[in-house]
């Protein structure tokens, strides 16, 4: 059986609920091979659904099918091609860099001349190497989150689940990350992400969910989620670079021509920009929540 010539994931009908707390409720949707994000507000569901998807834990009623295997039946084949990086790191700050990437070899059931040779070169991608006998409790947070992602990879997975994977880095060590993610989609390897950065869902992601309240309120690409949004808006700014007023468009060039034109007109000194759409705004109209208020991670449970 070729898994990459299946749907990375098919969800048909997929409930979960704790107690009578519904969590997830009745979610369909079909995603090909590629880098995808899951947004939304805390308690939405997220980290319940990745938790589901990659098998942690059992589903109330639907079908789930991960590269073409159902997650009741074909569990354990499952797990032997996916990997999950949680919203923290799970690696050990007693072993070195190496130490716990030969670990994580050796439990996934390689060989250890395999495991070194895949360690070295995992370590090396994620410019690791010069640390890699160093104690992890001594690197940085970047340091010890590119770690955790490279020993996820230790088995070359076809799916990697990541759970709020650049949380509390810096912007250096979050832009590192959003390089090493594009490059394991290069190679081949599937991203499934929740973030609560929407920037970060707007420069990996092929596709976005927003799930609000247990349910997929919208899908598809950056772009096709902003025009819900609408056209246009034109900016126009003082002397002093601040935003005087906005105007409303279609987005069409001779619409927008035709304002610019006329504030040329009877404001000739002041400067404008055309803005587009922000999923900042299409986050707001569909969950009623601006994403900067959504900063927390969720509960465990959902």
């Amino acid at each position: 059986m070729s898994y990459t010539d299946s749907p990375l994931l098919e969800i048909s009908g997929l409930s979960k609920s704790y107690g009578k707390h519904d969590v997830l409720k009745n979610l369909n949707l079909t995603l090909p091979p590629g880098i995808h994000a899951l947004l939304g507000p805390n308690g939405a569901g997220k980290t319940t659904l990745i938790n589901v998807l990659s098998t942690l834990i059992p589903h109330d009623s639907g079908e789930i099918r991960v590269l073409g295997l159902d997650t009741r039946r074909d569990k354990k084949r499952i797990q032997g091609l996916i990997s999950l990086t949680g919203q923290y790191a799970a690696v050990d700050g007693q072993l070195s860099g190496m130490e716990n990437m030969l670990m994580m070899g050796r439990l996934f059931g390689l060989s250890r001349r395999d495991a070194v040779r895949r360690s070295q070169a995992l370590l090396e991608r994620f410019d690791l190497t010069a640390a890699m006998n160093k104690r992890v409790s001594t690197y940085s947070g970047g340091m010890r989150r590119k770690l955790d992602i490279a020993a996820s990879l230790i088995a070359d997975p076809l799916l990697i689940f990541l759970d709020e994977p650049t949380t509390g880095l810096d912007t250096r060590s979050r832009q590192a990350l959003w390089d090493e993610i594009q490059a394991l989609a290069a190679h081949g390897t599937s991203i499934f992400l929740t973030t609560q950065y929407l920037e970060e869902a707007d420069v990996l992601a092929d596709r976005i969910m927003v799930l609000h309240d247990g349910r997929i309120v919208a899908e598809g690409t950056a772009s096709q989620l902003k025009e819900r949004i609408g056209g246009s808006t034109i900016q126009v700014h003082d002397q002093a670079g601040r935003v005087i007023k906005e105007i409303s468009t279609s987005g069409e060039a001779t619409d927008v021509a035709h304002h610019i034109s006329a504030i040329a007109q009877h404001q000739p000194e002041v400067a404008v920009t055309v803005r587009r759409p922000t999923l900042d705004e299409v986050f707001l109209e569909l969950t009623g929540a601006p994403a900067s208020q959504e900063s927390d991670t969720e509960g465990a449970q959902t």
